[in-house]
């Protein structure tokens, strides 16, 4: 794949898979998210500003390993960080679950279970009741094979995933492209600079002065949002002779992000630095390994990628796996909220949640409103989207 046709490739990757469920739509299609939430303004409550992940839907969350290997469940995508609603978080992970239980052909009434122990998860985290203990009785089977899997797997599993091969190159085909010539250029210079070196060198916990060598260099089709983006994969070598150990990391151009940021709020104007510091907050173990960098004039992120990181993928739900991933997930969330609110703050975002329930729904108001909305707007953009890509196809054909 040549870089003069990337752009073509990459747009028919990205219609193909949100064509695929009207789940993979929903994962797909954030800032039809936020334009909803914009229409919405004044139905929704204003919880305290914090770091929020801005995308959090199903895919965006699951085993991240620290930089000593030691794994959680955390936010795994923080493209869309600010500092906003909490409320925005919460709606998007519903919409996820709710949209990942009709796919299932589940009842409507799970829909409604779901939103309940939605909220029940998310307030048990505000209130300081999500600690380890409570994490492993919440924590589903689905969610508990893939930690053990994740806690067992070393750099031969992430090589044979990633690079689809146990050496330490990046074979060019389906998803590794070739470079540009100034694309390549510039990943050299990249790693060339002193301060990033060393960081680079401080992941695998070694000296700042300790060699970084780039071994090979692609880019790389990942995701629906590499469109229009620079994005990479880089092998590097880090250390000097049977002392030195692969490094594969992703760079990802950072972009502005859609989701709405609090009106006060003060963050980096830096987009690269903004996504470092919401990783930080949100995601501990994927915070520390992340880098804020500049290539062809564009603020990238940095990645060290570990064998330990896995994606939560949900094919098909039954009613009790709904209900216990609902609620452990949203547990996972409160976590990564809470953790910014001191004691009276998070007390008072809580009170907020219980005064809007009904006596028929112990969930509130606004959550099932704005899941409903949203999986109608959805569920037609979905069918929309499909109808443009099969006469697409007959127009190719």
């Amino acid at each position: 794949m040549q870089p003069e046709d990337r752009a073509i490739r990459l747009r028919e990757v990205r219609n193909l898979k949100m064509a695929q469920s009207p789940h993979a739509y929903v994962r797909g299609s954030t800032a039809r998210f936020y334009e909803w939430l914009e229409s919405a303004q004044g139905n929704v409550p204003s919880g305290p500003a914090v770091w929020i992940c801005g995308d959090c839907h199903l895919g965006n969350l699951g085993p991240l390993a620290n930089r000593k290997g030691r794994v959680a469940v955390q936010i795994r995508d923080l493209d869309q960080t600010v500092i906003g609603n909490p409320a925005h978080d919460l709606i998007r992970l519903g919409l996820s679950l709710a949209s990942a239980a009709r796919g299932s052909d589940l009842p409507g009434v799970v829909t409604a279970r779901i939103l309940e122990h939605l909220t029940a998860g998310y307030e048990s985290a505000l209130a300081g009741d999500f600690d380890a203990a409570a994490e492993e009785d919440l924590r589903p089977k689905s969610v508990g094979a893939l930690l053990d899997r994740s806690v067992k797997r070393r750099w031969r599993h992430l090589a044979a995933e990633r690079l689809e091969s146990i050496e330490p190159v990046l074979r060019l085909g389906k998803k590794f492209w070739a470079l540009a010539a100034e694309e390549r250029a510039a990943l050299e210079a990249l790693f060339e600079e002193t301060e990033l070196h060393a960081m680079i060198a401080g992941l695998q916990s070694r000296a700042a002065d300790e060699p970084v060598e780039v071994v090979d260099a692609a880019y790389w089709l990942k995701g629906c949002s590499s469109l229009g983006r620079l994005r990479y994969a880089v092998m590097l070598r880090v250390g000097s002779g049977k002392r030195a150990s692969p490094c594969l990391v992703d760079i990802k151009e950072a972009v502005k992000a859609a989701a709405p940021r609090s009106p006060d709020a003060i963050m980096p104007a830096n987009n690269a630095a903004r996504v470092v510091a919401g990783a930080k907050a949100l995601s501990p173990n994927l915070g520390q390994r992340m880098i804020a960098g500049r290539m062809l004039d564009r603020p990238v992120v940095l990645r060290e990628l570990m064998p330990q990181d896995l994606k939560l993928e949900v094919e098909r739900l039954t009613h009790p796996q709904a209900i216990e991933l609902a609620e452990y997930l949203a547990s996972v969330l409160g976590k990564a909220h809470g953790r910014q609110m001191d004691r009276e703050t998070r007390q008072a975002w809580r009170r907020d949640l219980a005064r809007a329930r009904t006596a028929r729904l112990d969930a509130p108001s606004w959550l099932w409103s704005s899941v409903i909305d949203l999986l109608g707007i959805h569920e037609r953009a979905y069918l929309e989207h499909c109808r443009a890509y099969a006469l697409g196809l007959e127009k190719a054909a």
